[in-house]
């Protein structure tokens, strides 16, 4: 018996990730592209989702319906648009992949929520590769110590709203749980003038932003006469699609609860 396809419906279907999913649906065995939403008055509403796709599959606003008919949802919307996009998923009884940064406290509680009744996926980022180095800084954060300076830099295009990134705090979040303390109280988030000398046990963060960077993120540990420095460079956002593509295939048909890109490469 020939397995059906896994119905995907991609929310923020008209801006850059949103295409370039629908781009990499196309040739992705074993997910089928069911539905494009965007927010009325989008300019890409009516419009084709994109090439490799039926004519007739436009981008609409209606996201109850297309709900209705996913396995998986995936959203690389806006922050604001998240509770209808947890509302949706939960009444078409789909599965939610959350790719959307600069999620505050709010909506990490409402994702919380909405994980009891169905299978969620939330990701600062959704690279493989940044999955797995923020498992290496977890590890050397736990082996090197305190005593080890934690730095965090990130470069992204011009247009980027949110700084720090979201996946330079998940590279914190793991440094910090390698360490066992807190970020959110062991953080510096910026330096201008006469800061005095750095605090030892701090995890700091840089924003650089400009052209068309996919996302750079460097994490620096540093102590007397050496140190190590673990990269990732994003060369264009097709990585970020084909990691939301296996997430959304791996996260379909999953019982209710929260879930992570961790467990999609079974890091944990």
């Amino acid at each position: 018996m020939t397995k059906k396809p896994i119905r995907i419906g991609v929310l923020g279907a008209g801006g850059r990730m949103g295409q370039a999913i629908i781009g990499a649906l196309s040739d992705w065995p074993g997910l089928t592209l069911a539905g494009a939403v965007e927010r009325a008055g989008h300019a890409s509403c009516g419009r084709p989702a994109g090439p490799g796709h039926p004519e007739t599959l436009t981008i609409c606003s209606n996201i109850g319906a297309i709900a209705h008919k996913c396995d998986v949802l995936i959203d690389f919307s806006v922050p604001a648009a998240l509770a209808v996009s947890l509302e949706a998923a939960q009444e078409g009884r789909c599965a939610l992949l959350i790719g959307t940064t600069g999620l505050e406290a709010e909506h990490h509680a409402a994702i919380d929520a909405a994980a009891r009744d169905i299978a969620v996926l939330q990701a600062a980022n959704t690279s493989l590769g940044v999955t797995l180095l923020a498992r290496l800084v977890e590890q050397a954060a736990r082996a090197l110590g305190p005593d080890w300076d934690i730095e965090i830099a990130e470069l992204h295009h011009r247009l980027k709203v949110d700084a720090p990134s979201g996946t330079a705090l998940a590279l914190g979040e793991a440094a910090a749980t390698g360490r066992g303390v807190d970020l959110a109280t062991h953080s510096d988030r910026g330096r201008d003038g006469i800061t005095g000398t750095r605090v030892e046990g701090q995890i700091g963060f840089a924003s650089l932003r400009g052209g068309s960077a996919a996302g750079d993120h460097m994490v620096l540990l540093a102590s007397e006469g050496e140190r190590i420095e673990l990269w990732h460079r994003a060369e264009n956002r097709s990585i970020f699609a084909r990691g939301a593509l296996r997430g959304a295939q791996w996260l379909a048909g999953r019982k209710p609860g929260r879930y992570a890109m961790a467990d999609v490469l079974e890091l944990r």
